[in-house]
C-alpha cells in the first residue's frame, strides 16, 4: 500500500529537515557501489544534491518516482509542495549504509545525524524506465 501523501511529505521532510544544519555542497558517496546499487546510489546523491539547492523541478522530474509526483500534483502541485516544505534547508548531509536492489525495486538505509544523534532512515525506490527514483521514505 502506498503511503498517504502526508506520511510522504513529512517523511521527504524529517530526511531532509533535520539535517538542514549539515556542511553545504556535500553529496552521498556513490563509489562504494557497483553496477545497479551505484545507479541506486546516484539517484540517492542527486537527491541530496537537488533538496540541498532548492531545486523542486529537478527532485519532481528527476529524483521522485510518477506515484509520488502524480499525488503531490493533486495536492497542489509537486514544485510547490516541494518548495513550501524544503525552504529551510541549506544542506542535506546522508551517508548510504547500504543498498539491496531486488529486479525493479530497491532499499537504501541512509545515515544523518543531527545534533550528535544519528538516523538510519529507510528509501524505497522503482526503476522508472533506466532510471530510478525514490518513491518513499520510513523512519
Amino acid at each position: 500500500m502506498l503511503p498517504s501523501l502526508r506520511q510522504l511529505t513529512v517523511g521527504l521532510c524529517a530526511l531532509a529537515l533535520p539535517i538542514g544544519l549539515a556542511a553545504c555542497g556535500e553529496t552521498a558517496s556513490t563509489g562504494n557501489f557497483k553496477g545497479e546499487s551505484h545507479n541506486v546510489a546516484q539517484t540517492v546523491s542527486n537527491f541530496q544534491s537537488d533538496a540541498t539547492a532548492g531545486n523542486q523541478k529537478k527532485l519532481c522530474q528527476n529524483d521522485l518516482a510518477s506515484t509520488i509526483t502524480a499525488r503531490l500534483q493533486s495536492s497542489g502541485g509537486c514544485q510547490a509542495t516541494l518548495k513550501e516544505q524544503l525552504h529551510e534547508i541549506d544542506a542535506l548531509n546522508l551517508t548510504i549504509e547500504s543498498i539491496s536492489v531486488n529486479g525493479t525495486g530497491a532499499i537504501a538505509h541512509v545515515k544523518s545525524t543531527y545534533s550528535g544523534k544519528s538516523r538510519i532512515t529507510t528509501l524505497t525506490l522503482v526503476k522508472e524506465g533506466s532510471h530510478w527514483k525514490i518513491s518513499g521514505v520510513k523512519s
